[in-house]
């Protein structure tokens, strides 16, 4: 084990059985507990053990936190005004998300962990937590506006829709967003995964994506993309963008 994590110079495990028991003990619970609130469906139970196993690993607890925080902000706003979602026909399946939602939203803030821990570079944690308040955001943005909005506006022609129809945005929506995109960066410096300086690129970043998300949403879901790929789309651009703001800015 130890030759193997040598390759891996800023993997949070290192040689250290200790901390590599301890990474599966930490997923194994986060599983059944996301399992267990409903969060996840079996096969996103699944792809998200992956997940957390493979941050733990790479970048330690503080990821695992801000993994965490991330699945609460979601879980906590997707079960705001449930009911009406239901009657509107927009709220989430009881059973929770499923294999390809999960990796999604996360898969490209678990590729920047590993990248990190392969190349040791600060800016690969940057894009990562970038990647992470973009999907916070997203979700935050979307569940509560179809809470607390009968309508919303499409964000290419301003035309006021139902809430929850594809690309719509609302204000109460969009600064709840922005508050989860904060949220999550502000654990991700507690945590000592980024530098204060770098709060404002991550939430900025995460902010961009999650209009983005809606754009890409308007224009081409139903059409050419379906939810997963703007969804994965939405964390791509928060993490190049995150990753373009910190290399002009360093």
């Amino acid at each position: 084990m130890h030759s193997f994590f040598n390759r891996f110079p800023a993997a949070w495990v290192d040689s250290s059985l200790s901390r590599l028991l301890l990474a599966f003990a930490i997923t194994l619970v986060f599983t059944v507990l996301a399992r267990a609130l409903r969060g996840v469906n079996f096969s996103g139970a699944i792809a998200g053990s992956i997940v957390c196993l493979i941050l733990l690993l790479a970048s330690g607890p503080a990821a695992f936190v801000a993994l965490a925080c991330v699945f609460g902000l979601a879980w906590l706003s997707t079960r705001l005004g449930y009911s009406r979602k239901q009657r509107l026909g927009t709220a989430e399946r009881r059973e929770g998300r499923k294999a390809s939602q999960v990796l999604a939203n996360l898969g490209v803030a678990t590729v920047c962990a590993a990248i990190y821990a392969w190349r040791g570079q600060p800016i690969f944690l940057v894009a990562f937590a970038a990647a992470l308040t973009e999907p916070a955001a997203d979700t935050v943005s979307s569940e509560v506006g179809q809470a607390y909005s009968a309508t919303a506006r499409v964000i290419t022609t301003g035309r006021s829709v139902q809430a929850g129809t594809n690309g719509g945005v609302t204000l109460a929506g969009s600064l709840a967003g922005a508050a989860g995109a904060l949220a999550v960066a502000l654990v991700c410096v507690t945590g000592e995964l980024i530098s204060w300086r770098a709060v404002g690129i991550t939430t900025v970043a995460g902010i961009l994506g999650m209009f983005a998300d809606s754009y890409l949403g308007a224009v081409f879901e139903g059409r050419s993309l379906n939810n997963d790929m703007v969804n994965f789309l939405g964390t791509l651009i928060a993490a190049l963008s995150a990753a373009a703001f910190w290399f002009a800015a360093t």
